[in-house]
């Protein structure tokens, strides 16, 4: 189904032509000033120029010609040459009849779809999720859940950060605390437990505690790092730990992603790229991709058009030990082999933006990718504490990201309590949805490249741009709706919406005609916060509709049960949009 713009624009560009102009000056916007019209067209001010005549009187003649088409209202020719646009009633409520029967409500898919994977996670394993992780969590979310609406094949990596030093360290650490566990004989030949011999708080707690150990103690660095290497070389005992120790982190993880509205495709880990280094590294040497710098095995990536330095991308350590870049480039190298994929997108905080220039760069000029493969990298700014640096504990620590959860889940219970007649056990559950629609939203509202201040008061509140601002209203479109069945009513299987009989009511079906563009905006820019704008609007229009409109109280039936498919229409875009950016709505608030 084409745009409403689209479809405005081919009545003006053809207007256009038969007025003997190029159909290029016919592209319509909608207007900058909605007091004065719905949709505008400018292209009379460029085409003057080509045609040497003056602006309106390139406008005017297409202008008559336009007022002549019954799909528009009013069609004026403004000094010195803007055009003008109202479209009807008629031709307004038709559209939106016809985006209430369409699948998506008429939204164009991906003609050619694409296998996209997005690598959105990163946490590091043995270590709890913190506030650093969570714009990456639910701005991949978002992007996953946009790009499968628009038809692609798209795989969500949690990539999970378990490979070097800090497994080492994390080891060493259960050794000095329980040394007398079976997988540190080196004589034991039975099989290992089953059950981990840690819980996920004492495992959080050991790897902080050895980390500062080790700054303290040489000795105790150099165990880990031994234990690193044996790990690495297949150590059956320490091979027992490190699967305890991943089958116990990733069960918390899910957990707390759980909470967000987060899932993934894949928990792949940085291990798993480990197989393909050797052979990636010997094809670098082979076709001379890489050189000998210092000792270390770079593959030169500056380009000659470059305007700032691009550092050599570094592939070995003059030691032989391999890097991030390493294991990023081999994990590129799986990807392609295991899913061929078309695109795959990073979301990363954008400090890395530099660092991953150089991977792309290393991977598209040893061809690990195919020419057409993209690779792309979207860096999220920081989300700070209304001191405008990153966001801390009342104590000057990083937040855990679970507690940062439950702080925004019982500021919304506190405000439901007081000011909602609702048992304590259904405020409670309200208030988990309400909470991460506050946070998600809250987020994803700002571009995802700046950084924003995170405001409790402001985020939670139930009036303004907010989350919580949101779901009432979807609330209050379920509640309207489950009147209209009290009163013994029920929409009929294919029901009519009338053209509007009131500003307020155009102006909602207005806000519903965006649907399209903001859904192609947001995949396009691959920006989530384009659709929050358009939840935003979409819910002021029904608001200012609601307070205008006894929908309830109405006698005509037809009017009545016009109104209620409006809604209902209104209802279905707003939860699928919530959907987008992974919110829920409680059925009362």
């Amino acid at each position: 189904m084409k745009t409403i713009l689209d479809l405005i624009t081919e009545e003006v560009k053809q207007a256009f032509v038969e007025k003997g102009f190029d159909e290029k000056y016919g592209k319509v916007t909608i207007s900058n000033r909605p007091d004065l019209c719905q949709y505008q067209c400018n292209g009379a001010m460029a085409a003057a120029k080509q045609y040497k005549t003056a602006p309106i009187k390139i406008a005017q003649p297409v202008v008559e010609l336009l007022q002549a088409n019954n799909k528009f209202k009013e069609v004026t020719a403004i000094m010195p040459g803007f055009i003008n646009i109202t479209v009807s009633d008629k031709f307004l409520a038709d559209y939106i009849n016809q985006m209430s029967n369409e699948e998506n409500f008429g939204c164009e898919k991906e003609q050619n779809p694409k296998t996209i994977i997005i690598d959105y996670g990163g946490p590091n394993i043995a270590k709890p999720l913190h506030v650093g992780h969570m714009r990456s969590a639910i701005i991949g979310e978002s992007i996953k859940r946009i790009m499968r609406f628009m038809g692609n094949k798209v795989i969500g990596d949690a990539h999970l950060g378990d490979w070097g030093t800090q497994m080492g360290l994390v080891i060493a650490g259960l050794r000095q605390r329980k040394p007398d566990l079976v997988y540190f004989d080196e004589s034991y030949e039975g099989e290992y437990p089953k059950e981990a011999p840690f819980t996920i708080t004492e495992l959080e707690e050991i790897y902080p505690a050895a980390s500062a150990y080790s700054k303290e103690n040489p000795e105790f660095r150099e165990e880990a790092k031994q234990i690193t290497y044996l790990l690495q070389n297949g150590h059956r005992g320490y091979t027992a730990i490190w699967n305890h120790i991943l089958e116990v982190s990733i069960s918390d993880l899910k957990k707390v992603y759980g909470k967000l509205n987060v899932s993934f495709d894949l928990w792949k880990k940085e291990s798993d790229a480990q197989p393909y280094i050797p052979d990636m590294v010997q094809y670098f040497k082979d076709n001379n991709y890489a050189r000998i710098s210092e000792g270390a095995l770079v593959v030169d990536v500056k380009e000659e058009n470059d305007t700032k330095e691009i550092p050599p991308c570094m592939i070995l350590k003059s030691d032989g030990s391999a890097l991030y870049n390493t294991t990023d480039l081999a994990t590129i190298v799986e990807r392609m082999k295991l899913f061929d994929p078309d695109r795959i997108i990073y979301i990363v905080d954008k400090r890395q933006e530099l660092y991953f220039e150089t991977v792309f760069r290393c991977a598209r000029k040893t061809k690990l990718v195919n020419e057409d493969t993209e690779l792309n990298f979207i860096g999220f700014g920081t989300m700070n504490g209304k001191d405008g640096k990153p966001f801390k504990t009342r104590e000057g620590g990083v937040m855990r990201l679970e507690h940062l959860i439950k702080n925004v889940t019982d500021e919304v219970y506190r405000k439901i309590v007081e000011n909602r007649n609702m048992n304590d056990e259904e405020a409670k559950e309200v208030a988990e949805k309400v909470g991460v629609a506050a946070l998600k939203y809250g987020d994803l509202s700002n571009q995802v490249a700046k950084d924003y201040i995170f405001d409790v008061d402001r985020f939670t509140s139930f009036e303004g741009n907010t989350g919580p601002y949101i779901l009432y209203t979807i609330v209050r479109i379920k509640s309207i709706l489950s009147k209209y069945e009290e009163i013994g009513k029920k929409l009929p299987d294919n029901p009519v919406i009338l053209p509007a009989s009131s500003t307020y009511e155009q102006e909602l079906m207005l806000e519903l005609t965006k649907f399209n563009e903001a859904l192609l905006s947001a995949y396009n820019e691959t920006a989530p916060n384009r659709i929050c704008q358009y939840i935003y609007d979409l819910a002021n229009a029904f608001n200012g509709f609601y307070h205008d409109t006894k929908i309830i109280a109405e006698e005509d039936d037809k009017l009545q049960s016009s109104w209620i498919a409006l809604i209902s229409l209104v209802l279905n875009i707003l939860l699928t949009c919530i959907d987008l950016i992974g919110m829920e709505a409680p059925e009362r608030m």
